[in-house]
């Protein structure tokens, strides 16, 4: 689809690619979801499937929250799970995402289809065209997303959410040769997805690793790394930002910043300031603890500064350090965009 709006025009675009911008670009994980009432008054005659897989129904909740709140990006509503039904993969939701057979045999990783980039989910093309078309003229980007190879393994192989994720953890060390086929499976299926989502309209990507934080530097290091490397290396040159995201992975630092990405976005577990030496040449992303959005608004104030604070220094892109809590209340949202709003990071100190 043809771009509609300029870099220069799109402040979320212009931090992603390295500016450090007077003010932060601001988006929330989950920022379209289950805390606002219209998305529950869909999701009370929808169900999930349903929702994800209708266009239509796709591009409305994506754009909920920004008929709310002035927010500098949209994030495609869908789920990381979403491509694995086209491999021949039931995806159940209750409500986290449930594999009625879990992965643990050769015999069901070669019986895996890999569909051509048309077949993946063509309603996922069709909703980004229809937000793109809402968003035209408008400087807010659209963020497309796919999850990482090794948190889409963790729940095929584990088969549905687990605390954590042991057998998952045991085949890496059991089946490593199994593993790595089925690594290198997802991690083509990923490259199709994501290319089919920037050549709808996508202006930014985000690759979800949910589950790289339960891993030692070493597994890392064998299963996590060189696939994300793949990844992220086969979208150079398409004109999009790059986003990629682990959570509780700060022991994974120095990894990470092998990565051949525009942005890294963290979780509230470490400052954003002990953070950037790790990640000197990347915008940081974050990292608000989403449980501040709970508290009295002149906490959510107060921590927000922190943030915005501890992002000076370098490009940042404001955001929360995990996705919105479902019971948070939307006008905590719309005070912490005005705090945002209002921070001018060229007359500030960095903490």
């Amino acid at each position: 689809m043809k771009n509609l709006t300029t870099t220069a025009s799109v402040l979320f675009l212009r931090a992603a690619w390295g500016e450090d911008t007077p003010r932060a670009p601001l988006w929330l994980m989950r920022q379209a979801g289950r805390y606002l009432p219209e998305y529950r008054a869909i999701k009370a005659r929808a169900s999930f499937w349903e929702m994800v897989r209708t266009p239509e129904l796709a591009a409305e909740i994506t754009l909920q929250p920004l008929r709310r709140f002035p927010l500098d990006a949209a994030i495609l509503f869908s789920d990381i799970m979403t491509p694995l039904p086209a491999m021949g993969v039931p995806v159940e939701f209750n409500p986290g995402p449930v594999v009625a057979e879990p992965l643990r045999s050769r015999a069901q990783l070669e019986a895996l289809h890999l569909p051509e980039t048309q077949e993946i989910a063509p309603y996922v093309a069709e909703a980004i065209r229809l937000v793109r078309r809402e968003l035209a003229g408008k400087p807010v980007a659209l963020v497309g997303f796919a999850g990482a190879p090794l948190t889409l393994a963790t729940y095929l192989v584990q088969g549905s959410g687990s605390k954590d994720y042991e057998d998952f953890r045991a085949f890496l060390r059991q089946e490593p040769a199994l593993a790595h086929r089925l690594l290198e499976k997802l991690t083509e299926l990923t490259i199709r997805y994501l290319r089919m989502q920037i050549e709808a309209g996508a202006q930014a990507i985000q690759l979800f690793d949910s589950w790289a934080g339960l891993h030692d530097p070493d597994t890392y290091r064998t299963f996590g790394l060189p696939y994300n490397q793949k990844v992220l290396s086969a979208l150079a040159g398409l004109g999009v930002p790059r986003i990629y995201l682990a959570v509780g992975a700060s022991h994974l630092y120095s990894l990470l910043a092998e990565l051949p990405c525009e942005v890294v976005s963290v979780d509230w577990r470490l400052s954003l300031a002990q953070v950037r030496p790790f990640f000197p040449a990347h915008t940081l992303q974050g990292n608000l603890d989403p449980a501040v959005l709970l508290a009295p608004l002149e906490v959510i104030t107060q921590e927000a500064h922190k943030v915005l604070r501890a992002g000076l220094g370098g490009p940042h892109i404001f955001n929360l350090g995990h996705g919105v809590i479902r019971t948070t209340p939307p006008e905590h949202v719309a005070h912490l965009v005005e705090v945002v709003h209002q921070f001018n990071r060229h007359s500030e100190e960095p903490a």
